[in-house]
């Protein structure tokens, strides 16, 4: 009995330090994608002046008006997001893969799934997260409502890491390709449309006073989704790319 005892003492003794190693590894692989941002600030001043500059144009291109903005500008604010995150996959991947630093850190046993989720996780806060703090204003130059302004705040808080998560499968994909960005905007295009759709549509519920919290069920479900998924999908496709 105190045999068995021990065991299975010395077993969960094992997995708590394994977990322990896993979390701590993952840290510190975010710790380092965050250090070469910073490094580059371009990586998330870039994205977020698209962002700011695209939906700025609209009003100039369509109209003035204010309702008419104010119709418009969950898709505006959606559509130009997306764009933004997409724009900014590249960077996090394709000078890694040239310098050899993802099949470096691969040969020294670092699990594939958890450098795609640091890469994503340090993707969306250089470049998802300065978008969220920007829509307050985008959305009072658009004439949302309180309401929208905060919703859209929301659903933009739960979608983009989504679009990070799922970006870095197809960006994984396409590692190494001459044209891999063309390539990379036609993979993963058809899986940001859910999230597009949910993620405007409970905007433009809140603006009209009717109930949004489906909408946000859903992203939230796309979110756990991909946390669960898209690091072991990216994973398989970056050791794919670098065969």
């Amino acid at each position: 009995m105190s045999d068995s005892k021990n065991s299975n003492n010395k077993h969960s003794k094992t997995e708590h330090s394994e977990s322990g190693i896993g979390k701590n590894q993952l840290v510190s692989l975010i710790k380092r994608e965050i250090a070469v941002v910073m490094r580059s600030q371009s990586e998330f001043v870039y994205p977020l002046a698209f962002f700011v500059i695209v939906t700025s144009l609209f009003p100039l291109a369509v109209t003035p008006d204010p309702v008419q903005l104010g119709f418009i500008a969950p898709g505006v604010l959606w559509v130009a997001a997306l764009l933004s995150i997409l724009m900014s996959l590249n960077n996090f991947y394709q000078a890694d893969f040239e310098e050899g630093g993802l099949e470096q850190l691969l040969v020294c046993g670092v699990a594939g799934n958890q450098i795609v989720l640091a890469k994503s996780i340090a993707n969306w806060l250089a470049s998802g997260l300065p978008l969220v703090f920007a829509t307050p204003l985008i959305g009072y130059l658009f004439n949302l409502d309180p309401q929208g302004i905060k919703i859209a705040v929301v659903s933009l808080l739960i979608g983009t890491p989504v679009l990070s998560l799922i970006g870095s499968i197809g960006m994984c994909l396409t590692l190494g390709l001459r044209n891999g960005g063309v390539l990379l905007t036609l993979l993963v295009l058809p899986l940001f449309i859910p999230v597009l759709i949910f993620g405007s549509s409970a905007v433009q519920a809140a603006s009209s006073g009717l109930d949004y919290s489906g909408q946000l069920a859903i992203l939230l479900a796309l979110l756990i989704l991909s946390l669960l998924l898209a690091p072991f999908a990216g994973s398989a496709a970056m050791k794919i790319s670098i065969d």
